[in-house]
């Protein structure tokens, strides 16, 4: 998979390049990932990539020249679908991290500034996609989150293959608690059915415990769900405090 990346701010993905499961990743391959800056495509000494938007009002607007170009540029040697980070987009959840790991090859176009010319939305961008209901300073930080995301789903990426599968959401349900050495901790003890070795009693445990948490904390997940017979069991044990 590839990722190209158009941003004001490439040194802000060190932190995806250097560290962790994502640094890993990227010097296994699994990934390859460029940066493009629309500084590098501004034709005036000062490298201005901030305009005024027409019609006035409170600040400014991604210059529409150098990021046309600076596109331009990444497209001819990535030839992706264009994703704009922006806070008008389709909510990032599970299913959109799902379906764009699966593509080949991506572009994402951070936003700085009050956004980008709508012009360039409509002739250049696939689709919009935002991190959640609120307004951060650019699309750095979401376009992270992404490729985070699409990261660990990568196969190779994570050290037991397993681990992803049993993330949050990956099965439309939350995690639900997890305990580990020592067993007391503050006066509380680990639940007795994770040190019983059965491992049947584990998996119905853990299956009580992620509809039990889904329940509590994210109702709508379990709204849109049709239960099995086993899972509504188990809610309903879950719900009797049992």
């Amino acid at each position: 998979m590839r990722v190209d990346i158009v941003t004001l701010l490439p040194e802000m993905f060190a932190a995806l390049t250097e560290h962790g499961i994502t640094g890993r990743a990227l010097r296994q391959g699994l990934l390859d990932m460029a940066l493009w800056n629309p500084r590098n495509y501004a034709g005036d000494r000062h490298r201005t990539v901030d305009d005024r938007p027409f019609g006035g009002g409170p600040g400014m607007l991604m210059k529409t020249g150098p990021l046309l170009d600076c596109l331009a540029a990444a497209q001819r040697e990535a030839r992706g679908r264009v994703v704009y980070l922006s806070p008008q987009g389709r909510r990032m959840d599970h299913g959109a991290v799902a379906r764009l790991v699966k593509t080949p090859k991506l572009v994402l176009l951070c936003g700085r500034y009050q956004g980008i010319d709508q012009r360039v939305i409509d002739s250049a961008v696939d689709e919009e996609l935002s991190l959640g209901d609120f307004v951060i300073s650019g699309g750095e930080i979401a376009a992270m989150a992404l490729i985070d995301a699409m990261i660990r789903l990568l196969p190779g990426a994570l050290g037991d293959e397993d681990s992803a599968a049993s993330d949050s959401f990956a099965d439309g349900l939350l995690l639900g608690p997890e305990y580990t050495r020592p067993r007391q901790v503050a006066g509380s003890a680990a639940p007795e059915v994770l040190l019983s070795g059965d491992h049947q009693a584990i998996r119905r445990w853990r299956l009580k415990q992620k509809l039990g948490a889904t329940w509590r904390k994210r109702p709508d997940l379990l709204a849109g769900r049709k239960l099995n017979e086993e899972e509504q069991r188990l809610l309903d044990e879950y719900q009797a405090g049992k």
